[in-house]
């Protein structure tokens, strides 16, 4: 059986890697296979966890291939969007602290796995001319963010900025997501984000655990707010996934994409 989470411990600290080449698109696999690894965590009384992907890559997002391989089957797509906001969900509300090591790109859904982590440590672009990127890019390919997902990005970069980026379905380089504080840290290289998002979470767990889990809760309430259901609307997502706008965006992408 394929593992698509690789699970690699550092003490009390647990690192789950994303591992479904060649860009660990989520599909309804991976996205149901972060759910219980992170379910699984929290049973072994795991302190930390640190969320982390290939190198170059910390995931493309969805797979938007595989999502139109569903064709007209709303039920199977459904399905996976529901797969996927659960995965996002459960990093919203894990009770021990989360980073997100963004090993390289880190759009759409990728963004959105980090907006529900604690805190965000991002590559550096090796190549100044192909820089990594994050943002949430769905009006590229035709989509609207649902309100909550905006929340995700008002809350770390302000509604103004947010507005912008999500109007314009901006995607921007690790450096310049560190300027406006879509990501709190930059390391090297891959390997480095790792031991970087580690160090944090080290840090963390040295201070006084119930004033800071305690803290965290009341930090982060908003966050679990914006991931309820109510805010997702999930059935007016997926229906709008069938609009002629969104399709022919989605069908052009997956050309790109080179899978169709």
């Amino acid at each position: 059986m394929t593992t698509l989470i690789e699970v690699i411990n550092h003490g009390p600290i647990r690192e789950l890697r994303l591992a479904r080449p060649p860009v660990n698109a989520l599909d309804t696999e991976l996205c149901r296979a972060l759910i219980s690894a992170l379910t699984q965590a929290m049973s072994e009384d795991v302190h930390g966890i640190v969320l982390s992907g290939s190198e170059r890559i910390f995931t493309g997002g969805m797979d938007v291939p595989y999502l139109l391989g569903h064709g007209e089957d709303k039920h199977k797509l459904m399905d996976s969007w529901q797969a996927f906001f659960g995965a996002a969900r459960a990093l919203a509300e894990s009770r021990v602290p989360v980073v997100a090591a963004l090993t390289g790109h880190s759009p759409a859904g990728g963004c959105v796995l980090a907006l529900c982590c604690d805190y965000r440590v991002m590559a550096r672009s090796v190549d100044p001319t192909k820089p990594y990127v994050i943002g949430l890019n769905e009006v590229q390919v035709g989509l609207v963010a649902p309100e909550g997902i905006q929340r995700l990005m008002r809350r770390v970069v302000g509604p103004h900025r947010a507005g912008v980026l999500l109007a314009g379905g901006q995607l921007v380089s690790a450096e310049r997501a560190l300027e406006i504080g879509l990501v709190d840290e930059l390391a090297d290289d891959a390997a480095q984000v790792v031991e970087t998002a580690i160090a944090w979470l080290q840090a963390q767990l040295r201070l006084p655990q119930q004033p800071m889990q305690q803290t965290r809760a009341i930090a982060r309430a908003d966050l679990q707010e914006a991931m309820q259901p109510e805010h997702i609307q999930l059935d007016r997502f997926v229906d709008a996934w069938y609009s002629a706008d969104a399709q022919a965006a989605l069908q052009a992408l997956a050309a790109r994409l080179g899978k169709r």
